[in-house]
């Protein structure tokens, strides 16, 4: 198993984008920052929740897990890199064909299962619900620790897989922010950590250790910051000697943070050297992974390149790169990207792992770490292709494998062809994809709008539900409204809202443009303001005014 140590606080992480509420045992995964990383909650239970905050400079991490990689990542990587990269860390220390834990009771999975008729489950399930995943503990619980992470171990083991587990318990986490928490001390902290060790059991695993723990540290005075990075390297210690085959990275940020010198500094105070197997980078983050393999490859060549360390890299949503403008909060347009895996095919970089599971909130589409299935939806379609079976995929090209099919609702998949299609009430449905739709009118219907916004310094995020409180279903929405002046959009989730300012319309998408006859839909933005933030005051639904609460 693999076993991660917690990053440091909101702020340090991201510089442009708000902090992200923190994750718990099981739970869903916090909200992903510009230089931030965010973290998931342990496996079964669930993670704190958090709403967007002041701006921070890094995402946060995830499930992890990836299946293949291209032949020219590496090289890219070199070119992209803003730093001269030195050579190679020996071969990775995780075997190759290392097969990751899948969590039968992860929130994917769960949903999956319990929405066969929804249209959006088969490509959920091919791209997402099939993958390995992070496992987050972020829960302070002393007295259950042991037994919890027993859990996944154990049936890790009894799968022959290797669990993904994230430490996310550090004291003053997220230096206060969105995913404020942890153990109460120090050593409070050092306790808990050997409580979470001894359930590890003689199994391979993989640990990550504190999310944003060593980039986050702008809140900590130099005592403090030495204190936590002394007992960083004794949690590592911890962990080795109640669990030999426990791979321990550390907290690496990402190539859009720290410097790697400086990292790498961080790194080597924190006993990386004598207590670790290595560092994570991207965590909860967007980042291409070009970007991040020549990153951490500086990081190691800062270190000496030493033979025992390596990297790991979190995959789980930069298949289309950082969003625009900074946005971090479930920004739109990104997609899931290299599927888990430790066949790298660069022997400085163990694994590509998705520490953040896609389709968790970042705190904008929905309450931080839990499953949002159109945020899901979103990241799996603009994914390049399906999993393969015994191929490697990269930019979307596969390679020596096949892909495997299954059955879904609206059609039978096989090989990858999409036949049948069933027709449906208010659209028609071919091969699982709904579109169009007859049923309902574009009348004068009746409507409410809730609009919850949430404020940092210079920037928001908007929660918009609209209810359609007429006795006919509106088909193709659009909800009109002026933004005040000064406010400007910046990215949207489950709908489009153009122009960016001033008068501007929310559109529905393809999979949420029916509000049905006493039925609601909900979507949201991130903007930037100049003076005094104010929300809209007027709303129309396709041209008919909403009362507003």
């Amino acid at each position: 198993m693999l076993v991660t140590l917690e990053p440091g606080c909101a702020w340090e992480r991201s510089h442009k984008y708000p902090p992200q509420p923190a994750f718990t045992l099981r739970g869903p995964s916090p909200p992903t920052r510009a230089r931030r990383t965010t973290v998931t909650p342990p496996i079964r239970t669930p993670r704190p929740e958090a709403a967007a905050a002041a701006p921070a400079h890094r995402p946060r991490l995830r499930t992890a897990l990836a299946i293949g990689l291209a032949a020219g990542l590496a090289a890219a990587g070199l070119v992209l890199g803003t730093e001269n990269t030195a050579g190679a860390a020996p071969q990775g220390s995780l075997p190759a064909g290392t097969q990751f834990y899948k969590d039968p009771n992860s929130q994917v999975v769960r949903w999956v299962a319990a929405n066969p008729g929804d249209s959006r489950q088969p490509v959920i399930s091919r791209r997402i619900a099939s993958q390995p995943q992070g496992i987050w503990f972020a829960n302070y619980s002393p007295s259950t620790i042991t037994n919890d992470v027993r859990a996944v171990t154990t049936a890790a083991a009894s799968a022959g897989q290797v669990p993904v587990l994230a430490v996310y318990e550090i004291p003053n986490r997220d230096c206060g922010g969105a995913s404020a928490g942890g153990a109460p001390d120090l050593a409070s902290y050092d306790a808990w950590v050997r409580n979470f060790a001894a359930g590890l059991g003689s199994g391979q695993s993989v640990i990550i250790l504190e999310p944003d723990s060593v980039s986050l540290t702008t809140c900590l005075s130099a005592q403090q910051q030495s204190d936590r990075f002394a007992s960083l390297s004794r949690a590592g210690a911890a962990i080795h000697a109640a669990a030999p085959n426990a791979k321990v990275y550390m907290d690496g940020g990402h190539s859009a943070w720290n410097s790697a010198s400086e990292q790498a500094t961080r790194l080597r105070n924190a006993g990386i050297l004598t207590n670790a197997d290595g560092f994570f980078t991207n965590v909860s983050n967007f980042n291409t992974t070009a970007n991040e393999v020549n990153y951490a490859k500086n990081v190691l060549a800062a270190l000496g390149n030493p033979a025992n360390l390596h990297a790991v890299v979190d995959t789980s949503r930069n298949g289309n790169g950082p969003a625009g403008g900074g946005a971090w909060c479930d920004p739109s347009g990104r997609a899931i990207g290299t599927y888990p895996t430790s066949n790298t095919g660069d022997p400085a970089i163990d694994a590509f792992l998705w520490v953040k599971p896609p389709g968790e909130a970042d705190g904008c589409a929905g309450t931080a770490g839990t499953f949002i299935p159109d945020v899901a939806y979103q990241l799996a379609s603009a994914g390049a292709s399906d999993p393969t079976t015994g191929g490697t995929t990269t930019g979307g090209t596969t390679t020596g494998g096949s892909t495997t099919g299954g059955s879904t609702t609206g059609g039978t998949t096989t090989g990858g062809t999409t036949t049948g299609g069933t027709t449906t009430t208010g659209g028609t449905t071919t091969g699982g994809t709904t579109t169009g739709g007859t049923t309902g009118g574009t009348g004068t219907p009746g409507c409410k709008v809730t609009f919850t916004p949430q404020t940092w310094t210079g920037g928001f995020t908007a929660n918009v539900t609209v209810a359609n409180t007429g006795s006919t279903a509106v088909n193709s929405w659009k909800l009109g409204f002026t933004l005040p002046s000064g406010q400007t959009v910046t990215s949207a989730w489950n709908a489009t809202v153009t122009p960016s300012s001033g008068a501007v319309t929310a559109s529905g998408l393809s999979y949420n443009a029916q509000i049905p006859a006493g039925g609601s839909q909900s979507f949201g933005f991130q903007g930037t303001f100049s003076g005094s933030y104010a929300q809209p005051a007027a709303f129309t639904l396709n041209g008919a005014t909403c009362t507003v609460s």
